[in-house]
């Protein structure tokens, strides 16, 4: 009898399904909040993390820290060829990561290079979007594909974003999401339907 062909995705006991293309690097400093799904060809760099304070000799209970790099949320999709890495400074001539908090049903597109700080819920990224170093996306946020949002933009809840670079260019109006699609709606029919046959 042939052995079982293994699919394409490894389904965690939380729900995550991620992709066996995908890369995830530091995988200890990347939490996946529940039916999370990674599409392949998307880098996690979750070894990029601040490196922990000097332990204090003084206190013989101290051990190592948790030094979680990047959150992603429950039913949270990311899409084929997307990059998330934690945002970094340069503080004292060293480079500080921060971590990269992503929400809950949240969508980010093809393609997208994620360096944020923080992505709130319900939140839709286009394809082939840019969020640069820092910036903060509220909750109910549409950003439009080929969108770039510079380094510590602030987006606030309910706009629309988009441009090179992104500038607010409407709002998401009542009910916004759950009837467009996947577009910052509901995520656990998306998450469903992946890895089925």
């Amino acid at each position: 009898m042939p052995p079982k062909p293994k699919g394409d995705y490894i389904e965690t006991d939380t729900g995550n399904k991620v992709a066996r293309r995908s890369q995830l690097y530091g995988t200890q400093n990347i939490i996946l909040g529940g039916r999370t799904t990674i599409q392949p060809e998307v880098c996690i760099r979750g070894d990029l993390v601040r490196p922990p304070p000097p332990k204090d000799p003084k206190d013989p209970k101290a051990g190592p820290q948790a030094n979680t790099s990047v959150m992603v949320g429950r039913y949270t999709f990311v899409a084929t060829g997307s990059i998330l890495r934690p945002p970094h400074r340069l503080n004292k001539g060293a480079m500080s990561y921060h971590p990269l908090k992503i929400g809950d049903h949240t969508f980010i597109g093809e393609g997208c290079i994620i360096e944020a700080a923080s992505i709130g819920d319900h939140v839709y990224i286009g394809k082939g979007t840019v969020i640069g170093k820092m910036v903060i996306i509220k909750d109910w946020v549409k950003v439009l594909e080929g969108s770039v949002l510079a380094a510590g933009t602030v987006v606030p809840s309910g706009s629309i974003v988009g441009g090179r670079p992104a500038r607010v260019v409407g709002e998401v109006g009542d009910g916004w999401g759950m009837h467009e699609g996947m577009e910052g709606g509901d995520m656990r029919e998306l998450w469903r339907s992946v890895g089925q046959v």
